[in-house]
């Protein structure tokens, strides 16, 4: 039994471009002794943006009905934590009156089931709504898992659930790129820490030891080895993540050169360019793309940015009709014993 004094249990947060890797990064500090981080949830986001819904949390009835609606609902993903859904629910309604505290309570539990002291959440989605986050958690730690563009695009051209085209990958990238960016200058490297996943597959123990130092923990290295609870940590539904089965493989960076077409390469490079330089990537010399394309592209990606805006300001107005605090009230443990 060891001791450890005043260690921090800040929650971790994992996020990036859809098809980044960030479920092998899951998957690797779910392996640290002191962390536990889930298969992707849907309650967090849903619950911050719909939060008015829930009334006055001060009020017992109305965090029975959060509670309700996170345990009860499959399209929470709940039922994918392995929890007892009463106790949990119980276990919310106790908790403290904040939409923060309440939602940290089934990701805690999930750590405790697993023997874990910290807990997180991997969610690629949530590149794009850190304020919600941090509204949500003030003291999170943000890892950005920062893949080569083309071959996120790449990958999510394969993925059955992708269903908004060639173009509507590209600007997905460069959207995440871009807000990430602004995240990175504002919280600064004791919340926010950016690693390349081809970086972390070609060596996984430093990037690993990096990773842990950032979060004030000890390096672990079964870290390294995330395909031994892929089958536990992994829903079986997911089969498009069969690669989080095996071991780490760094053939798979690099792939878009054989998985996009030409023409693709070249749009890619036209407008992705300056963001691929600037985190270490090599550009193959493309030649400008096809005009009509290339005004395609810019189309979906206004399209992008402007829901993205219109997501700011519903939230801005939301945020005058709160009935009450939403931030969890902040965890730290002056004594545990692992």
């Amino acid at each position: 039994m060891a001791t450890c004094a005043s260690t921090s249990v800040r929650p971790v947060f994992v996020l990036g471009c859809p098809r980044s890797g960030t479920t092998m990064l899951q998957l690797m500090l779910h392996a640290h002794p002191r962390i536990a981080l889930p298969p992707e949830t849907r309650f967090v986001l849903p619950a911050y943006e719909d939060r008015l819904r829930f009334g006055d949390l001060r009020e017992p009835d109305n965090r029975a009905g959060l509670a309700q609606w996170i345990t009860g609902r499959k399209e929470t993903r709940f039922h994918e934590l392995g929890l007892d859904a009463h106790s949990v629910a119980e276990r919310i309604a106790d908790a403290p009156p904040t939409l923060g505290s309440a939602l940290g309570v089934p990701l805690q539990a999930y750590a405790e089931r697993h023997g874990k002291v910290r807990w997180g959440d991997k969610r690629p989605a949530y590149a794009l709504h850190v304020d919600a986050i941090l509204r949500l958690f003030p003291d999170a730690q943000f890892v950005h898992l920062v893949r080569d563009g083309r071959d996120c695009v790449a990958s999510l051209l394969g993925m059955p659930w992708w269903h908004r085209g060639f173009h509507e990958a590209v600007a997905t990238w460069a959207q995440v790129m871009d807000v990430t960016r602004r995240y990175a200058r504002r919280l600064g490297p004791d919340s926010w820490r950016e690693v390349r996943y081809e970086d972390l597959l070609a060596d996984p123990e430093t990037q690993l030891r990096g990773i842990c130092a950032y979060l004030g923990e000890e390096y672990a290295p079964e870290t390294t080895e995330p395909h031994r609870l892929a089958g536990t940590a992994v829903p079986a539904r997911k089969t498009w993540h069969q690669r989080t089965h095996g071991a780490l493989d760094a053939t798979r960076a690099g792939s878009w050169q054989q998985r996009l077409t030409p023409d693709q390469i070249r749009l890619c490079e036209a407008v992705l360019g300056e963001r691929l330089v600037r985190n270490g990537y090599e550009l193959s010399g493309a030649v400008r793309p096809d005009p009509a394309e290339l005004l395609h592209y810019r189309r979906v990606e206004a399209l992008r940015r402007a829901a993205h805006a219109k997501r700011r300001m519903l939230d801005r107005l939301a945020r005058v009709r709160e009935p009450g605090p939403v931030a969890a009230r902040p965890v730290t443990t002056s004594e545990f014993r692992a």
